[in-house]
């Protein structure tokens, strides 16, 4: 028979365990420097997309070619010394700083829409699983009634209607509004297993008050499981920030995202095909990495969420 242990408390010895991981395996190594990578890009956007000298919206009418549709000049869809990566058919925009600037529009949209879920989240999950009773109900029913609704119908109507507004903004709320109750669900269920332990037993006859036990006593346990659906919650954020904008409902031009790069990259796949994949390469690496990333820590510091 198969048997699962306990998550492992983050503490020290987690992440030696993890540490040891990273040390072990090459895929660790190279998802942990892609995701520092596009971190760095996320952060220091403007600074090292002004190393290639040209800004995102700026035109190179030299780099394309009139006569031919707008087509760019050069091998590789424009790549040359001027332009790293190439340029933008008919405009002649840099990808390079496109790309850079649009690692920072979508990495920000899944950081920020993560942070909401966790937060919001981990109070949730911890509440209906330590105080049960009409405030488990309460919550558990709000779950479930989130969970059901169409969650990307309703992101492309919010999405649609809203114009006036700050659309990153927006889209971190729409995104975050629908992802918490997934974490709850995890948060609650390990709060559950908690709540009667001996130590937590220990602290209440002791005369320690609710506040002091979740803080002292259930949150080491609960925090390994959600540091590790954490890493694997950033690439569905990403994705989504993605596919919003490749509906063309997500962030408008002439802010770059990689979602919307690919969307207008589409008429130009067999014309222009390092347009289309120079964006759809970044987005597939960060979602691998993360990927990667946050099964590792799964299996660590989760293994009952992960293989058994």
């Amino acid at each position: 028979m198969t048997t699962t242990s306990p998550p492992v408390p983050v503490d020290g010895g987690a992440w030696q365990l993890v540490r040891a991981e990273l040390r072990r395996r090459t895929s660790l190594k190279a998802s942990l420097a892609v995701v520092v990578l596009f971190a760095l890009m996320t952060v220091a956007a403007p600074l090292i997309g002004s190393l290639g000298g040209w800004s995102p919206e700026e035109f190179d009418k030299s780099a394309v070619d009139p006569y031919l549709g707008g087509l760019p000049i050069g091998p590789l869809g424009g790549v040359s010394a001027e332009h790293w990566l190439g340029v933008e058919p008919i405009t002649g925009r840099d990808l390079f700083a496109r790309v850079v600037h649009g690692a920072q529009v979508s990495l920000l949209i899944a950081f920020a829409a993560t942070a909401i879920v966790v937060v919001a989240g981990v109070a949730a999950g911890i509440a209906a699983g330590y105080f049960g009773g009409r405030t488990d109900t309460v919550l558990s029913r709000l779950m479930d009634l989130t969970m059901s609704f169409p969650s990307l119908i309703f992101m492309i109507a919010m999405m649609s209607v809203a114009r006036d507004v700050n659309r990153t903004l927006l889209m971190i709320l729409v995104i975050g509004l629908f992802g918490w109750p997934g974490v709850a669900r995890v948060v609650r269920g390990q709060t559950l297993s908690l709540k009667h332990r001996e130590y937590v037993d220990a602290a209440r006859v002791g005369g320690s008050g609710p506040r002091r036990i979740l803080a002292r006593a259930d949150r080491p346990g609960v925090a390994g499981p959600v540091i590790a659906y954490t890493t694997l919650m950033v690439p569905g954020m990403i994705a989504t920030e993605a596919a919003l904008s490749y509906l063309g409902v997500g962030v408008r031009p002439p802010t770059p995202s990689w979602g919307q790069m690919i969307a207008e990259s589409v008429a130009y796949y067999d014309t222009d095909p390092m347009y289309f994949l120079v964006p759809s390469l970044c987005l597939f690496l960060t979602v691998l990495a993360f990927t990667l990333l946050g099964d590792a820590l799964r299996d660590l510091l989760d293994p009952r969420g992960g293989r058994t």
